[in-house]
């Protein structure tokens, strides 16, 4: 019968994973987090500034990405990043409500048109204005050069996302290794 060795050899990876972060990628992660705190709560604080028009924050995105014109469900998920699935969810539920509905695309046959209805429109103006003043206040607490200043740095690094994004799902640079496995099998987060 064999023993246990007390000491067990690691089993060497492919890639190995550093020990810590960077400084630049210490300050990355945080932001982040940050980041990640804000959006669940502009999403609560969109969830009630849309609640008087009997909405939810994905339906006002949803409504807010076709005020201006018409566009298909897969324009509208490329344009907030979303799953196009849970996007056309929204959609057929807008669409089952009467606020939008679906017109046919010149330029492609399958991929119909989101057009909002009159009562969409309502709504979404209905929620624009319970916005206008809470973004007015937030705005003026903030600094509209300090916001500025912030819109350009996230702008800044929305595109070097967007890029390393790009060259991963192009098969460029190294893939983390939770993303090996997870990355073949697709995109299934919905929002």
């Amino acid at each position: 019968m064999s023993t246990v060795p007390d000491r067990q050899h690691t089993v060497k990876s492919e890639d190995p994973i550093p020990a810590r972060r960077s400084a630049a990628g210490d300050a990355f992660s945080g932001l982040v987090i940050r980041v990640f705190r804000l959006g669940g709560l502009l999403e609560d604080e969109g969830d009630a500034l849309a609640r008087p028009a009997g909405q939810t924050t994905a339906r006002w995105q949803v409504l807010a990405a076709v005020e201006d014109v018409p566009r298909s469900v897969a324009d509208i998920a490329r344009a907030l990043n979303l799953a196009r699935q849970s996007v056309q969810r929204v959609a057929d539920a807008l669409e089952a409500a009467g606020l939008v509905g679906y017109a046919d695309n010149p330029r492609h046959r399958r991929a119909r048109l989101v057009v909002p209805t009159e009562a969409g429109r309502e709504r979404l103006r209905r929620i624009q204005s319970e916005q206008r003043p809470w973004a007015d206040r937030l705005g003026t607490r903030v600094g509209t050069r300090d916001l500025e200043t912030a819109n350009r740095l996230l702008d800044r690094i929305l595109g070097i996302v967007e890029a390393d994004a790009s060259a991963r799902l192009r098969g460029e640079g190294p893939p983390s290794p939770a993303r090996r496995t997870a990355g073949r099998q697709g995109r299934t987060a919905t929002r």
